[in-house]
């Protein structure tokens, strides 16, 4: 009998439905070892497959099992970043746990934004954050946050409270402090909250990639002096570059004298601070009046997923909040948050479960051994390759980055522009082999190859493979 309403499936379709698509995911998970990591294929071979996607859709209905078909193939065709061999950039690999957790989700389709309408959503929510602003991050009682879609929605919310609560309605002579190793979302954070780029100054740093504070104390003063309002200062809890923090403390010390927002990027590193190693090496996070951590990353969650914590959460509200006359009904629910009020969006999903499910089934604990052995895994990298005559490895990654570059011959401009060459030869060489993929920065002015241990997929086995593939192909320079 034909459905009079096709977009309400019965339980036996809705089944079926959830099945093909069910399968279809669990292949993929389990597909993983074995595919490649680096799997760009020419766009001239998949020139119609682009085009596919981008007519419009038809006005019959079509069929699930052919629709999944052309998804996978869609799928082939973009990089694997859940793979073992997958150590670009900074690795998102996705628990299928939080996967289950985001089609319940889904499948509730609930609204937290407001509390009144999802109190116990909401309170799942805040317990969230409140575990990431005291336990994690180390702030006081009371912190707390929001949960948005990535590290830079909630950096950006970050500076326009750092701008509200320091600038007040006069903008235009309020500068920020970030070095050139910083994340390029601060710089764009930074402009779109209304300030000026001539505004957005770019401290030294040591040979070490990390934030001369001397330096920063120096310009911050010269800017008082020529009558500008310095109000944020950015601090890196792990570059996406090398993995390098900041000396925290210092720059907490310096905000304090200064009296600047002291917001940490932690987008990359935050969640190592679970670890007894990562706790040590992020010390002054606590000192923070705001942080941004990507779950994303280091929780090893769906794309998609931020966090931003703040000291006081009063001063978020402070520069979000806004209402509508439709807003009448609204009541507020025993204490709860109402993040439509914390951030720039009115409307968000059930964000909080995608972690909730995780941390509960798999225990803190999952997540901390998981940490321990990516921090494990890039010592043993970083250890291997400075055993190799032709690599110069420059620093002892403090995370789970390990950057390292051809050796030149000696320090002449004509060497170093050839090690640069080799080191991007070196670089093609090894992403050559389709189980691996390596990505590059420059550093110092340097070429610069990095290796970013941090998919939950990836063990010491596949380690001791790149480590043996970037030998033999280093022997090649």
């Amino acid at each position: 009998m034909m459905n009079d309403f096709p977009l309400e499936p019965d339980r036996a379709a809705m089944a079926e439905m959830g099945d093909l698509v069910l399968g279809r995911v669990i292949d993929h998970v389990e597909s993983l070892p074995d595919r490649p990591a680096g799997n760009l294929v020419d766009p001239r071979l998949t020139a119609d497959l682009v085009e596919s996607f981008l007519s419009p859709p038809p006005e019959a209905a079509g069929d699930l099992k052919a629709l999944l078909d052309r998804l996978d193939r869609a799928v082939d065709c973009a990089l694997e970043t859940s793979a073992p061999g997958y150590l670009a950039y900074i690795p998102g690999s996705g628990l299928y746990s939080s996967a289950l957790a985001e089609f319940y989700a889904r499948g509730i389709n609930k609204y937290p934004s407001l509390a009144f309408a999802a109190p116990a959503l909401v309170a799942l929510e805040e317990g969230v954050l409140r575990w990431i602003a005291r336990d994690v991050c180390g702030l006081p009682d009371g912190s707390t946050g929001l949960l948005t879609t990535g590290g830079s929605m909630a950096t950006f919310s970050a500076v326009v409270a750092a701008r509200h609560d320091r600038l007040g309605e006069d903008l235009a002579d309020g500068t920020v402090y970030v070095t050139a190793y910083a994340h390029h979302s601060v710089a764009k954070a930074a402009r779109l909250a209304g300030i000026g780029a001539h505004r957005i100054r770019t401290v030294p740093c040591i040979d070490d990639l990390r934030m001369d504070v001397t330096a920063a104390a120096t310009m911050i003063g010269a800017d008082r002096a020529a009558g500008l309002r310095p109000f944020l200062l950015v601090g890196s809890a792990g570059t996406t570059d090398t993995g390098t923090v900041d000396p925290l403390p210092a720059m907490a010390d310096l905000a304090a004298r200064e009296d600047l927002w002291f917001h940490i990027d932690a987008a990359y590193g935050g969640f190592f601070r679970l670890t007894e190693r990562g706790r040590r090496r992020l010390a002054g996070t606590e000192r923070a009046d705001s942080i941004t951590l990507d779950p994303h990353k280091t929780l090893f969650l769906p794309f998609g997923t931020g966090t931003l914590v703040v000291r006081d959460p009063a001063k978020l509200y402070a520069a979000h909040e806004g209402t509508g006359n439709y807003f009448q009904e609204v009541v507020s629910a025993g204490g709860l948050p109402n993040y439509a009020h914390m951030g720039p969006e009115l409307s968000h999903e059930v964000r909080g479960l995608r972690a909730w499910i995780p941390l509960h089934l798999h225990g803190v604990s999952a997540f901390r051994e998981a940490l321990d052995e990516k921090l494990d895994l890039a010592e043993r990298v970083h250890d291997a390759l400075a055993s190799i005559p032709a690599l110069e490895v420059p620093w002892r990654p403090d995370l789970s980055t390990v950057a390292f570059r051809v050796r030149p011959s000696d320090d002449s401009a004509a060497a170093l522009e050839a090690a640069d060459q080799a080191t991007r030869e070196l670089l093609a060489r090894i992403n050559d082999d389709p189980r691996t993929l390596l990505s590059s920065t420059v550093t110092h002015g340097r070429q610069t190859i990095r290796v970013c241990v941090l998919g939950h997929h990836t063990h010491a086995d596949r380690i001791d493979e790149l480590v043996d593939l970037i030998a033999a192909r280093a022997e090649q320079v």
